[in-house]
């Protein structure tokens, strides 16, 4: 494999315009996620900006950013427009969508979902966690992964993902971690795909990849990083790296 990490991000958030921006701590949210994938260390990293001050702020800290369509309608069909500029010549195979809001994750996640991808012969891989919190159990904003998993307990394959409590019956629920390695075929196929219909229904873009026969092979981690989507998760990132520097 030759993965390249790209980080998708715009300001205009629904509910928290100018996300990427938003300072924890001293830095800039975006700056936080871009400096977690590169000590990552499994090649190369950029951001797909739907915004110039996005881009000068990854820049300024010597880091790469590629211009993109504000109006193009997902961080999948970004990050695929930035790919074409970024890597004209298909050097790079494999392609992590790595999520903006992130700031606190761990960097082996991002190795771990691209090693889930290497040893799956997978289309696409992604990540889960088990749900530990009974609040989240019936959580809509807490998405499951139904997956089969082999012997190990530890790598498997998604069936599928919802809002809904899922699978019934005894036993534990998976935390979806939106971080996604694709192969570079896959994900030019993906963003050829018309929006399905569970898709819709979900409001699950992954959902597409499942519907149109596409693989997704999951890899189980300990813990689900705080993604920040709202004022109040921002408040509570600050307070976290607040905490860290004390």
């Amino acid at each position: 494999m030759n993965p390249v990490i790209v980080i998708p991000a715009r300001m205009a958030s629904t509910r928290l315009p100018g996300k990427p921006l938003a300072m924890i701590a001293g830095e800039s949210m975006i700056a936080r996620v871009w400096q977690r994938a590169v000590r990552a260390d499994i090649g190369p990293v950029f951001v797909a900006a739907a915004e110039r001050e996005i881009a000068s702020a990854i820049e300024h800290l010597g880091g790469r950013a590629v211009m993109t369509d504000p109006n193009l309608p997902s961080g999948s069909d970004r990050i695929f427009a930035a790919l074409l500029s970024f890597d004209p010549l298909s050097t790079h195979d494999v392609v992590v969508n790595l999520q903006g809001d992130l700031p606190d994750l761990d960097p082996g996640h991002i190795r771990a979902v691209a090693d889930a991808l290497a040893v799956s012969g997978a289309d696409i891989a992604t990540l889960v966690a088990e749900i530990k919190a009974p609040a989240d159990f019936d959580n809509p904003s807490v998405v499951k992964a139904i997956v089969s998993w082999d012997v190990t307990g530890q790598h498997g394959r998604a069936l599928y993902f919802t809002r809904a409590r899922a699978p019934a019956g005894d036993g534990p629920l998976f935390h979806h971690i939106g971080i996604y390695a694709f192969t570079r075929q896959a994900l030019s196929n993906f963003v050829k795909l018309e929006p399905s219909a569970l898709e819709k229904r979900e409001k699950l873009e992954q959902l597409r990849a499942i519907e149109a026969g596409m693989s997704i092979a999951v890899a189980r981690v300990a813990n689900v990083p705080l993604s920040v989507d709202t004022p109040e998760d921002l408040a509570r990132a600050r307070a976290l790296f607040h905490r860290e520097l004390l």
